[in-house]
């Protein structure tokens, strides 16, 4: 078992900054890789970013490159979301995950096998 618990969120004007936290206990040892999604009232939960545990290798959707940059401490098993130049449709419940065997570093949520509860960001115009 593993358990993730996400800090950091809250309410934003737009233009703003939030830092995201997501620890991680437990079962951890094998972890491959780890990633942030968002889910916002009413829609699918989207792919936000990930990282690759021990390269650091890092991807993004298209609606956040270059405003959010993911990072991680390895020794602390704890992933960051820094999240910059906040949009009002940035808004939405933002989970961690973690991918605990290697089948490829994506955004996929079938690739994930557990999430955190969840941190809510809204960002006001």
């Amino acid at each position: 078992q593993v358990q993730l618990v996400e800090s950091g969120g809250g309410l934003v004007q737009a233009g703003g900054s939030l830092r995201l936290s997501c620890g991680a206990s437990g079962r951890t040892f094998s972890t491959y890789a780890m990633g942030w999604f968002r889910q916002a009232p009413g829609k699918e939960r989207e792919f936000v970013a990930a990282i690759s545990w021990t390269v650091g290798t890092t991807i993004y959707a298209d609606s956040v490159k270059g405003r959010f940059t993911i990072s991680r401490d390895n020794a602390k098993k704890t992933v960051f979301l820094q999240m910059n130049s906040l949009k009002p449709e940035d808004t939405a419940v933002y989970y961690c995950a973690v991918e605990l065997r290697s089948r490829g570093l994506g955004s996929a949520r079938s690739l994930y096998d557990y999430w955190g509860q969840g941190t809510q960001v809204t960002v006001s115009s």
